[in-house]
């Protein structure tokens, strides 16, 4: 499917602005989808926005159907009776420019709960049967993922295949038990994602009044850690103990001379076709319910994905496998019809990846940052040979931002000469001297022939390396950093707008 010339913006949610140390489904958000509206922009794509784990990676979540407590908006709670005004007054001084997640989630978690008693003894008959409905909607996955919260909380957060062999292995007598034991904290749980998803919808109804796309992020794999695998242990590669026999990752590459242990397990891609696919089925429809496009999350992993021993420590021994290939796109189709996909086809690409991409028409991906190593102009990375059907990015949020990324050669001790002469290369293409490398870029972007073009708000912003969201193979520091409400200024906004009316976006 090709799209309409757009442009937009890059930004999780949780680097908005915030009162309470980390950026949500409120004002801001709001203010965000206004500032978009005004500069001219279509878009706005996101992260995956299902609740975190460890690390509090967006792509290893603990459920892929459920909603990020932590972008519940407390003041539209208090708004609603929900929570108390003073609740609010005494919010610890979290930082401005990045996310505590321990203090946030300190804070907000005993909110949200005293936030549900509030609702379980005074809501009113009509908000009862919203939330009675949204269960009953929902219940092929809220019920064991609230069970799965439920109990995982009993025992300390322990991963679900330590717990005891009855609940463990979802023997039906252990699960009605521990149902009937801790129904009030199953329904705290169903209350929070009832609260979550209005929110949503409300803002998904503003930014469509304003004519603004979003655009989703759907991982390809789930975290070990999750209601999914636990309540469907059959679709993954586990042993007998429900540990990984085989886990994901990438080989060596740009971004690691390791690769990358992500260490999710696989998929038995077998068990899953002989239904039809049915359990990917409802993932994609549940998404497309919350956003416009769905940005499958790496693609080449539908037809050869990285299969690595799960007692490997690096993802350097692992070997090619083959995925679903159009089998899983062919049902997809036949079930969910055309849907809006955008294909992450970065990494290390061969052109059966590329075949099954074009099969189905679906643009793929283009960085700016990948298009001037010494190979670069031999390949479809150049702007100057992009087709139509592609999205392109000055950077994704694995990038360094776009002055972080042009001056890493100042830092650097390795490969420093071949750095060197790609930064020459950029300066040549665009005939500029780097002074605003990141407009540059944006130019750049917005003026290829691309349909779609995406810039992650760091990079309007002209923020440096501070500013990185996510540094592969690094397992803390992450998905930290926030925004100040001054930086959304009338200049970026007007200069922004312009570029993008000169360009037919």
């Amino acid at each position: 499917m090709s799209f309409t010339r757009a442009s937009g913006i890059l930004l999780h949610p949780t680097s908005l602005p915030s009162r309470f140390g980390i950026g949500d489904l409120g004002s801001e958000a709001y203010r965000f989808v206004d500032f978009l509206a005004d500069a001219g922009q279509k878009l706005w794509q996101m992260l995956p926005l299902g609740p975190t784990g460890y690390g509090n990676s967006p792509y290893q979540s603990l459920s892929v159907f459920a909603g990020n407590p932590l972008l519940i908006n407390l003041e539209k709670l208090a708004e609603d009776g929900l929570l108390e005004p003073a609740d609010l007054a005494n919010a610890p001084a979290f930082p401005a420019k990045s996310v505590d997640f321990d203090t946030v989630i300190c804070f907000k978690t005993p909110l949200l709960r005293k936030s549900y008693e509030i609702f379980d003894k005074q809501a009113t008959h009509q908000a009862r049967q919203q939330y009675d409905a949204f269960i009953q909607q929902n219940a092929a996955w809220l019920d064991d993922f609230a069970l799965f919260l439920a109990f995982r909380e009993t025992r300390r957060l322990a991963l679900w295949n330590t717990w005891e062999p009855e609940i463990k292995t979802r023997q039906p007598e252990a699960l009605d038990y521990w149902r009937q034991k801790l129904s009030n904290e199953i329904r705290y749980h169903q209350y929070v994602q009832f609260q979550f998803f209005q929110q949503w919808a409300e803002l998904r109804k503003y930014c469509h009044a304003r004519e603004i796309k979003l655009i989703g992020d759907v991982p390809i794999f789930v975290a070990l850690d999750s209601a999914e695998v636990w309540s469907h242990p059959e679709m993954f590669y586990l042993d007998e103990e429900g540990k990984p026999t085989v886990v994901a990752g990438v080989p060596p590459d740009y971004f690691s001379k390791t690769g990358q242990l992500w260490g999710n397990p696989l998929y038995r891609w077998e068990v899953m076709a002989k239904d039809g696919y049915a359990w990917w089925l409802e993932r994609l429809r549940a998404i497309h319910n919350l956003v416009d496009i769905i940005r499958l999350d790496h693609f080449r992993g539908f037809e050869k994905y990285w299969q690595i021993p799960a007692r490997e420590k690096t993802a350097v021994n692992g070997r090619w496998v083959p995925g679903p290939g159009a089998d899983f796109f062919i049902a997809v189709k036949r079930a969910l019809g055309e849907l809006p996909i955008i294909a992450e086809d970065l990494g290390t690409i061969t052109p059966e990846v590329h075949t099954l991409r074009d099969q189905f028409e679906l643009p793929g991906m283009r960085v700016l940052q990948f298009a001037f190593g010494a190979e670069s102009g031999k390949d479809s990375y150049r702007p100057h040979n992009y087709p139509r059907n592609c999205v392109v990015y000055t950077g994704t949020h694995d990038n360094n931002t776009t002055i972080g990324w042009f001056r890493e050669v100042e830092v650097t001790t390795k490969d420093r000469e071949a750095m060197v002469k790609e930064r020459q290369r950029v300066l040549k293409y665009l005939g500029t001297d780097g002074r605003e490398i990141n407009w540059d870029f944006i130019r750049l972007a917005l003026m290829s022939v691309a349909d779609t073009a995406i810039i992650p708000l760091q990079d309007v912003l002209s923020l440096g390396s501070e500013a990185r969201m996510n540094t592969p193979g690094v397992n803390t520091g992450n998905w930290r950093w926030r925004f100040s409400s001054d930086m959304l200024t009338n200049e970026i906004r007007d200069r922004l707008k312009e570029m993008t009316e000169i360009y037919g976006r």
